[in-house]
């Protein structure tokens, strides 16, 4: 087992610049240190065909990109009727051929579990998308037996968030083929570092994770910490 490590989105800050090999592009620069990376934009917008196969094109065979889901899906449509928007943003994706690695869900924090439209929702998704698949809710109902169970039978990993919602929230769960880790940064989320004592005891909890497959993503980019956590995080699983 071995686990990918990067960032959401890739940049090199220039604090840690040097630890990175210069390239002709900020995402190669960025994948000749990390083999993943999580594209945030697609939350927000589409992209054009030239900028899938750019992205495809400048990362290592290695290189895999989780990329997130639209809002118009999780925020507005709130999982419910959103067959019609599924198929172009799988459309999309799927531009990243081999490099495309988890649809990541992001649910807002407002949305309570609703069996009938989750379960609708994911089985839309899967009978579309058999790659896998990664859910953070942030609402308290999301972490009952009957929520684990429905993401279980879709194939739908729950991400380990931090900071986190309820307790429950801090470890994966949902289907155990994918472990994946979304760290915003604590106690100010999306500014602040972690220390070496939080990095310490997260490398072992990464290496004790029996997952096939295990992510971790740093999303606390808007100081820049998240390359350098990434960087340190790299330096002690070896």
């Amino acid at each position: 087992m071995s686990v990918r490590i990067g960032t959401a989105g890739w940049a090199a800050p220039r604090a840690v610049r040097d630890q990175f090999p210069e390239a002709a592009s900020g995402l190669q620069r960025y994948a000749g240190r990390f083999d993943a990376a999580e594209i945030n934009s697609t939350f927000y917008r589409s992209h054009r065909p030239a900028t899938w196969a750019r992205w495809r094109d400048e990362t290592p065979p290695g290189f895999r990109f989780a990329v997130k889901a639209p809002r118009t899906i999780t925020h507005e449509r709130k999982l419910a009727g959103a067959a019609d928007l599924l198929g172009p943003f799988l459309e999309e994706v799927a531009q990243l051929g081999e490099k495309l690695g988890p649809v990541l869900v992001q649910l807002p924090p407002s949305l309570a579990f609703d069996a009938d439209v989750a379960g609708g929702f994911f089985s839309e998704l899967r009978a579309r998308f058999a790659g896998p698949v990664a859910c953070e809710p942030r609402h308290a109902t999301w972490f009952d037996q009957a929520a684990e169970q429905l993401l279980f039978d879709h194939a739908v990993a729950r991400v380990a968030a931090d900071p986190a919602k309820v307790p429950a929230a801090a470890l994966p769960g949902g289907w155990p083929g994918l472990a994946y880790w979304r760290l915003h940064g604590s106690p100010r989320m999306y500014y602040s570092a972690y220390g070496d004592a939080y990095l310490a005891e997260l490398a072992e909890t990464l290496r004790a994770c029996e997952a096939p497959e295990v992510w971790c993503i740093f999303d606390n980019t808007t100081s820049g910490a998240a390359a350098a956590d990434a960087l340190h995080l790299q330096r002690l699983l070896g």
